[in-house]
């Protein structure tokens, strides 16, 4: 047994108009992530993990706000507050609206804006 809270998180990585915070469980990380209006991925964490895509998977719940994904074959998605969500890599997306994007990632913490 385990326990861990994402009130004092393990790791926290920030980026342009985002956060996320980090709890290790053995060889599983989950993250909360809070996406500030104007925050799009190919903006805020591109730059940093330098790749033409999302490449991170993510298993998501959605406690806050509003978000539009579009996958690298052109589909597209809103997802908002109460949504779960599997989104896999090869991705773009931003905040919709003047909420900040509240959720809980429960596949895609570990690598989310590293450099590969």
């Amino acid at each position: 047994m385990e326990k861990k809270s994402l009130n004092a998180p393990d790791e926290t990585r920030t980026f342009d108009k985002g956060k996320l915070e980090i709890a290790n469980l053995g060889n599983i990380s989950i993250g909360r992530f809070r996406l500030e209006p104007g925050w799009k991925w190919s903006t805020s964490v591109k730059p940093i993990v330098k790749t033409v895509s999302c490449q991170a998977p993510h298993t998501q719940y959605i406690i806050s706000g509003k978000i539009k994904v579009k996958m690298d074959d052109g589909k597209e998605e809103e997802f908002q507050a109460g949504d779960v969500a599997y989104i896999p890599p090869g991705h773009d997306a931003w905040v919709i609206g003047n909420e900040p994007l509240i959720g809980i990632d429960f596949t895609g913490a570990k690598t989310y804006a590293t450099k590969t």
